[in-house]
């Protein structure tokens, strides 16, 4: 619902103008070394957020290894 919401507010003609203030802003070596960052930190997000869910459900591969220790 409200991805149609925010669909219809941007049109191509306001994506283009955005696209190409960015650029003026951050240049065309800053923005590839930004995304760079921006997909580690996606990584690493998602990585602990699959590391939280794997800690609320034990399986018996990590009761193991606590007994094996």
């Amino acid at each position: 619902m409200y991805l149609s919401i925010i669909c219809g507010m941007f049109g191509p003609q306001e994506i283009i103008i955005i696209l190409v203030i960015v650029l003026l802003l951050f240049g065309g070596r800053k923005i590839p070394e930004l995304m760079k960052g921006f997909g580690k930190g996606m990584k690493e997000f998602k990585k602990a957020t699959s590391e939280d869910d794997d800690d609320d459900q034990p399986s018996e591969k990590k009761n193991t290894e606590k007994i094996n220790k």
